[in-house]
């Protein structure tokens, strides 16, 4: 893990956790710039979920949709930065994000697939358990996830990630479980993961910074609606970029850039993200406009990453647009 015996953290317990983005709570924690701190997250059914007997219904979940703000999705925080302030953009780097020995996946009794005749064994509700051992830093933050299910092991690559990251919006307070957009939230974007930058818009004293959510794997899309849901430690540093302006939230990977737009629908997501991709080109790195359109469309290494793509609530599409850094002008 990195860091030391004296780094600050938040412990997985019940008054740390919030269902929706505010700025009308205490802050949880309160780092320095480059302060490196750990935060303990639950998982997104808070825990309730720890055997394939433990299925996805209201005897075992609880009324969770019945609540105001729904019982689901819980984050961490807020995190207070010092020396934020509204019109900057926070950055979050990601150092480590080390899983629990075991998540989960589960089909819920209103999963995609749930009314269909030809998946009618994919109907839910079911839960499948996750095993996560750890790889070679002695960890899980770079092991491997089995899934023994109809008689065959699979067994893939961890890539652990925060699932739900978020700013304290400008004028409303949002759901962590259904609440995503230009300050981050509920975006399952399997690229918010150690080694990865996160820029965040900030529009409250302290940037207010909330996050959650792990999950140790995902595919594309999350089709199901349900990624490998666990428990983890995660350990971070913020910085403060001032008087600087973002529409949405960035990722500075080693070797790419990307940019997140989180709307519906789906074409419109990507366009959108493309758009501010080109304009982050043009206006950060130099590039002319012609040359930013050319990329999107010649470029064999642009990327467009449609990272959730959920209807089970009213969340938005997450869809990213990437380049490598290799073609930036001023790099």
């Amino acid at each position: 893990m990195v860091g030391s015996y004296f780094m600050k953290k938040i412990l997985r317990k019940r008054d740390a956790l919030e269902y929706v983005f505010s700025p009308l709570k205490e802050p949880e924690l309160v780092v320095e710039p480059e302060e490196l701190f750990e935060v303990e997250t639950e998982d997104a059914n808070m825990g309730k979920i720890r055997t394939p007997n433990d299925l996805p219904v209201p005897e075992v979940l609880g009324s969770t949709v019945e609540k105001v703000p729904w019982e689901a999705n819980p984050v961490t925080g807020p995190i207070y930065v010092e020396g934020a302030e509204r019109g900057d953009v926070l950055t979050v780097e990601i150092l480590d994000v080390i899983p629990a020995e075991q998540g989960y996946n589960m089909f819920t009794p209103d999963n995609p697939l749930s009314d269909s005749v030809k998946w009618a064994e994919c109907k839910g509700p079911e839960v499948h358990i996750i095993k996560h051992l750890p790889g070679p830093s002695g960890t899980t933050s770079d092991g491997k996830g089995t899934l023994d299910l109809d008689g065959r092991r699979v067994t893939w690559d961890l890539k652990p990630f925060i699932g739900t990251i978020a700013t304290v919006p400008d004028i409303e307070i949002q759901s962590s479980l259904v609440g995503n957009g230009h300050y981050g939230g509920n975006m399952d974007c399997r690229d918010v993961c150690k080694g990865s930058k996160i820029y965040l818009p900030v529009y409250h004293r302290g940037a207010l910074l909330y996050l959650g959510d792990v999950h140790a794997t995902q595919g594309d899309s999350e089709f199901c609606g349900v990624a490998d849901e666990t428990r983890a430690d995660v350990t971070l540093k913020c910085g403060v970029i001032k008087n600087r302006k973002i529409d949405y939230p960035r990722i500075e990977k080693p070797d790419s850039i990307i940019q997140i737009c989180c709307f519906k629908p789906l074409s419109s997501a990507i366009k959108q993200a493309i758009l501010m991709l080109m304009d982050w080109l043009v206006t950060d790195y130099g590039m002319s406009r012609r040359e930013a359109y050319i990329h999107s469309s010649v470029n064999p290494d642009f990327r467009v990453h449609i990272y959730q793509m959920v209807d089970l609530l009213r969340i938005q599409y997450t869809v990213g647009a990437e380049i490598p850094k290799k073609y930036l002008p001023s790099t």
